[in-house]
Parts: C-alpha cells; sequence; structure tokens
C-alpha cells in the first residue's frame, strides 16, 4: 500500500473550494504584492500566536535575517543556536556577519539542551536562537531566565512548530521575536515560499518591515539598505483558508503521532521521538532514530521499496557542514548527541488525515526489518 510522506494533494481536495474561490478573487481584483489579503493575514497570525504584531515576509530563512537584522546584529556578535536544523537557520546568522554557536542537543526531542547554554554564552552572544524542531518547543523557561541575566535576545525559530505550546504559551509569544515558514510541507503551508515575524514589541516589528521592503517605510525614499522579501497576495489568501483548520490538523497528527507510538514499542532497536510534559507538540514530522546509519539505510529502503514515504532528518549535523569551514574563526566543536544522528534518523509519514491502515502498513514494513 503506497503511503506518501505527506499527502499536500488531499489537502487542497478537501479545501478545494474555499481555495479556489480565495484564489480566484485575488486574481479578479489583481491586487498581488501586499494589499488587504496580506494585512488580514498579519493579523490573524499575531491573534493566533498571541502577540500584538505580526509581519508577512518572503520566507522563513528572510524571517529570521530581518529578526537579527532589525536587532542590530552584525560582526563580532555571536548567536547561539543548535546544531540539529535545517540549513536556513545558520544560513540566516552568518548573513548578519555573526559567528553561530552551537550547543548540543537531547536525545529524543533532538532540541537544544537547556542544560548546556551557560557554557557556551559569552559576552559577545547577542542572541540565543532556540529551534522548536519537528513541531516541538524547546524548554524556554530557563533559557529565558538566563538570556536576561546575559542581556541577550530571545530569537524563536518557530518554523517548524505554529500552533505548538509550552506550559500554555504558543509558539512565537516566547521570546523576542519569532520566525515562522509557510513552506508547502509545514503545518500551516502556502502554494510556495513563505514567511512571517511574530513579536510585541511594535519599534521591532516597524524595523522588520522597512528591511523586508527594501529599507523604506514611505515610497522611493529609503534611510537604510534592507532587501526585497514580501509575501504575495495569493499566497496569503491561501494561508487565510487553511488557517482556522491548523488546530484540527495538528490534533490529527499527535493522534497520529501516538498510533505509532503504540505499534513500535516494542522495537527495540528503534529510538522513537519523546514528548516532553510542559507543552504540546504538533509533529511536523514523526522522526525515528537508528541504531546506526547502515540500519536506517535498511528500513530506508524498504519503506521506499514498498512506496512509502521517507527521508533523513538530517544526514549531518550543521557544525559538520563543509560551509562553515569557510567562516574565519570558526572552531567545530564536539557534539556527540547531535553527531549520533548523523544518517540515523529518518521520518515516517505522519500527516492530517493518515489512516491506521496505512500506518500498520508503515509499522509492518519497519518491523519486517527491524523486528
Amino acid at each position: 500500500m503506497p503511503v506518501p510522506l505527506l499527502d499536500l494533494k488531499a489537502q487542497y481536495l478537501e479545501l478545494k473550494p474555499e481555495l479556489d474561490a480565495a484564489i480566484g478573487t485575488v486574481m479578479e481584483n489583481a491586487a498581488f504584492v501586499g494589499g488587504p489579503k496580506v494585512a488580514e493575514l498579519e493579523a490573524s497570525i499575531a491573534k493566533y500566536c498571541g502577540v500584538e504584531h505580526a509581519v508577512a515576509c518572503g520566507n522563513g530563512t528572510d524571517a529570521l535575517f530581518l529578526i537579527m537584522a532589525a536587532l542590530g546584529v552584525g560582526p563580532g556578535d555571536e548567536v547561539v543556536t543548535t546544531p540539529f536544523t535545517f540549513f536556513a537557520t545558520v544560513e540566516a546568522i552568518v548573513h548578519t556577519g555573526a559567528m553561530p554557536v552551537f550547543v548540543d542537543i537531547e536525545p529524543g526531542t533532538y532540541n537544544m539542551d537547556v542544560s548546556m547554554l551557560e557554557a557556551v554564552v559569552t559576552e559577545r552572544t547577542k542572541v540565543i536562537m532556540p529551534v522548536h524542531i519537528f513541531g516541538q518547543c524547546v524548554d524556554m523557561d530557563p533559557l529565558l531566565e538566563l538570556a536576561e541575566a546575559r542581556g541577550a535576545y530571545v530569537v524563536e525559530d518557530a518554523c517548524q512548530a505554529i500552533g505548538a505550546t509550552y506550559k500554555g504559551r504558543p509558539a512565537g509569544s516566547l521570546g523576542h521575536a519569532s520566525a515562522f515558514s509557510f513552506f508547502p510541507s509545514k503545518n500551516l503551508g502556502c502554494a510556495g515560499d513563505g514567511g512571517v515575524v511574530t513579536t510585541n514589541d511594535g519599534d521591532l516589528a516597524a524595523k522588520v518591515r522597512k528591511l523586508a521592503s527594501h529599507g523604506t517605510s514611505k515610497k522611493y525614499f529609503h534611510d537604510t539598505f534592507g532587501v526585497n522579501s514580501r509575501l504575495d497576495a495569493l499566497q496569503a489568501a491561501i494561508l487565510l483558508v487553511k488557517l482556522p483548520h491548523l488546530d484540527r490538523w495538528n490534533s490529527e497528527r499527535r493522534a497520529a503521532a501516538a498510533v505509532y507510538d503504540e505499534l513500535l514499542a516494542d522495537v527495540a532497536s528503534l529510538e522513537l521521538p519523546v514528548s516532553r510534559e510542559f507543552g504540546e507538540a504538533v509533529y511536523h514530522l514523526y522522526i525515528v532514530k537508528a541504531a546506526s546509519a547502515e540500519e536506517a539505510e535498511r528500513v530506508m529502503s524498504a519503506l521506499k521499496e514498498a512506496g512509502i514515504g521517507t527521508a533523513l532528518y538530517y544526514p549531518l549535523a550543521l557544525h559538520e557542514q563543509e560551509a562553515l569551514e569557510e567562516l574565519e574563526g570558526f572552531v567545530a566543536p564536539s557534539l556527540p548527541v547531535a553527531e549520533s544522528c548523523d544518517a540515523r534518523t529518518f521520518a515516517l509519514p505522519c500527516f492530517p488525515g493518515i489512516t491506521t491502515k496505512q500506518q500498520e502498513e508503515v509499522a509492518r514494513t519497519v518491523r519486517g526489518v527491524l523486528a
């Protein structure tokens, strides 16, 4: 039985009349850049995340960069983050001119190990950037306490975590500012690239908005250098249709994860994801860890042969990437937990609408290799 890693076609068909109508309205009005749909989306995202401001932009990577640029992050500064995430996180840091500093991760959650932060924070640390990887929030209270004591900003990379909570508070409302991605595969995805910055700081929001629009708040008058990072109205219209369904979809993801937890509980050589008690995860991905890279390859090959979607997340930790060797002064640290994940952590299909029968087929294929 074929099982996709993510079924975006089914999601479109579920909402087809609404999505087609929303797209048609934008086309008829010919307001393609900015305009009422983008403003409406910004207000809706701000309300959903429990913050005062949301600024739409071109993608999640830009959202991270724009926040740091607005905070004045630059050469000589350090940004502390995780080595276990998509390359965009470190890319955004490097493009500000700052130096990335990595702290190891927790087993099971794959999130930043906050207990190790104090050892790497220095007087040059301008930002601490937790990544709520795979849709589960980092343990934020001790992180925020340390950041306040050291005078550092906290920027949440919440690109995979819209709808996740920490002690009843939404991801995107926990730090000084946060970045979300609307890439199609995200829990709330558009039909291309898109992103948003959320914050309670009005001055920061205004700076982000200016930087995202060529450094101007009055057309043709520029008092700084910015970039071109705008969300298309078509994408905003699509996201406005999808947003009311997000909580239900996230609930379905949690239910699917619970099914896998039960189906695979007795597969001793496979580490299942750990869910922390302080919040609700949204399972952007359901990630399992094999005993070795070779074993992960065998399981993934069996899944692919059976027509079941899977992918490595991630084949190589960020501090091991060749690109970082080009950074003057960067010395790759030893991060044993992150390094133990290289080519061993991979995703099983976990998406809204996946059936128990499909999950049983996935589990049967995995067990056929490992059990």
